[in-house]
């Protein structure tokens, strides 16, 4: 694989670049946008890590002007614990959101996720996912959700975690399940991008997202989507298999089996 590092901190580039290098991917890597830029259109890399503090062109230019022509894989870096910052990369269309520090074994779990997520969401845009419960309609071809009069675009993240939640309607799926099935870590030290994303999805198709009715919080355990209105149920998919996830029911939780990522 090969990997651009766009970082301003030499010594953090320095040492990434060393880890990744060990573990037999190529590295190229640079301190400010404009040559990351440059650099991206000439190398073609896999996959990008990309800082929110640079010099000249910010993180954020840089996301926003290769989205326009690309959907390589990008995981942004910040050194500020700023849900503000989070909310800004994932809806500029960032793959995943890392915080200083970090060890470089969660960091390299994130980048193979992430990577393995782009492949798979190739295969599903070429045979598309959709789901119909009632008068709520997730639609895989345009990446979109309707409900009643509103329909609104998702992100390929949002799509899988909504897919995720209603396909399993009425059931409860953990922190772990949702983290592991969407973002595909086998190690997670923490839920806060699925929070995000689950606010953003809340702003999405809630009617009143501050007292949500289709994504219900399991306090402690998970979510869950219920639909109020629910008539019909019919599920199309022609990747099934990449979405398939264990599922609890509210009865059927023990202590051992609610195990929270904090």
């Amino acid at each position: 694989m090969k990997v651009l590092i766009v970082d301003d901190d030499a010594e953090l580039a320095d040492m990434l670049s060393y880890v990744l290098r060990r573990q037999g991917d190529i590295v190229v890597s640079t301190q400010d946008g404009e040559t990351a830029l440059r650099i991206w259109e000439k190398e073609q890399p896999d996959l990008i890590l990309l800082d929110v503090r640079l010099p000249r062109t910010d993180g954020w230019q840089v996301l926003t002007r290769i989205r326009a022509d690309s959907q390589i894989p990008i995981l942004m870096i910040s050194g500020r614990d700023d849900e503000e910052d989070v909310v800004q990369g994932l809806n500029l269309g960032a793959d995943d959101y890392i915080c200083k520090p970090f060890s470089p074994r969660q960091l390299t779990a994130r980048m193979r996720a992430v990577l393995r997520r782009s492949i798979q969401s190739g295969a599903v845009s070429q045979s598309p996912t959709s789901l119909k419960i009632g008068a709520f309609e997730l639609d895989g071809q345009r990446h979109e959700v309707r409900c009643e009069s509103r329909s609104s675009r998702l992100t390929r993240i949002e799509f899988r975690l909504l897919f995720e939640l209603a396909s399993h309607e009425g059931q409860v799926l953990t922190h772990e399940v949702l983290v592991d099935r969407v973002w595909g870590y086998q190690e997670v030290s923490d839920s806060s991008l699925l929070k995000t994303h689950i606010r953003h999805l809340r702003e999405k198709i809630e009617p009143e997202p501050s007292s949500p009715v289709y994504l219900t919080t399991i306090p402690g355990v998970g979510y869950s989507f219920r639909n109020p209105n629910r008539s019909s149920r019919s599920v199309a998919t022609a990747a099934k298999s990449t979405f398939e996830a264990p599922a609890l029911t509210t009865e059927a939780l023990t202590d051992e089996e609610v195990a929270v990522v904090r």
